[in-house]
């Protein structure tokens, strides 16, 4: 019964912990955003803002959050600017490509990124984004030379894998395609895009069309129908990929662009 009484009083008789010394305004910013806090990083941007902070590193603090925010025109834009003044910095020549990418401006993605890879260690996700650039080519070689080099960075990303996937898929190799979404899908379980991508593959393979999912949305059902109806024309199968575009355009409930520019292109009315 005494030892707690003891514990207590050696905690006392040291005294407080002495406190790590507090990091600078930006860097607790940049802490936070790398911590996926981003909605804090972006207040204490704005309180330094406020505080009359400006130059560089609030311009990158700034582009990068508008980068995780999926903000890509932002981002873009901010690491344009910042290249203006910085233009052998391989980093911002990968987000600007990358913000450019997501966009699907490949024409300007592409030297950016080739600008990235040229520097002494280019990262798994210059070259994952090289490979992006060469599937919109239909340049498979390049392709499979970008994701060989981003897999000896990084063989566990599930993106990058995801990506290798999808690749498989342009070309037509459904099987390989699968066996590379299921290793994708192993790596993050909770990766909704992967999952959708897997399924696609599968339904491709089964001839079959996806199933909704207890407490799916009209909207996510009708894009993974739509999904399908691209899988199936790209198999050259007319009549279930217009049967796929027609349920995707009834199971939105509202109008489906997208499902019905589709189905006219696959000849369906």
């Amino acid at each position: 019964m005494i030892w707690p009484l003891a514990i207590a009083a050696s905690v006392a008789a040291a005294g407080p912990p002495a406190q790590a010394a507090p990091l600078p305004p930006l860097a607790e910013a940049e802490h936070a955003l790398n911590a996926g806090r981003i909605e804090q990083a972006r207040l204490m941007a704005a309180r330094a803002i406020a505080a009359g902070v400006n130059g560089p590193q609030i311009d990158r603090l700034l582009a990068d959050i508008a980068f995780a925010s999926g903000k890509y025109d932002e981002a873009f834009a901010r690491y344009k600017q910042l290249l203006g003044a910085s233009p052998t910095d391989p980093w911002l020549a990968e987000r600007a490509g990358i913000s450019a990418l997501k966009q699907g401006d490949v024409a300007t993605a592409g030297p950016l990124i080739d600008r990235a890879i040229k520097t002494v260690r280019p990262t798994w996700r210059s070259w994952n984004a090289r490979g992006v650039i060469a599937d919109f080519q239909h340049d498979w070689r390049e392709a499979d030379r970008a994701y060989g080099e981003a897999a000896k960075l990084a063989p566990a990303e599930a993106d990058l894998v995801n990506n290798q996937g999808w690749s498989q898929l342009l070309r037509g190799d459904w099987r390989r395609a699968i066996g590379m979404f299921e290793r994708a899908a192993a790596m993050d379980p909770q990766s909704t895009r992967i999952a959708n991508n897997l399924e696609l593959a599968r339904a491709a393979m089964a001839g079959d069309l996806p199933q909704r999912r207890p407490g799916e949305t009209d909207v996510s059902w009708a894009a993974r129908l739509n999904d399908a109806g691209m899988a199936a024309q790209m198999l050259g199968d007319r009549q279930r990929a217009v049967a796929a575009f027609t349920q995707a355009l009834e199971a939105r409930g509202t109008w489906y662009a997208r499902a019905a520019n589709n189905l006219q292109a696959a000849g369906g009315r």
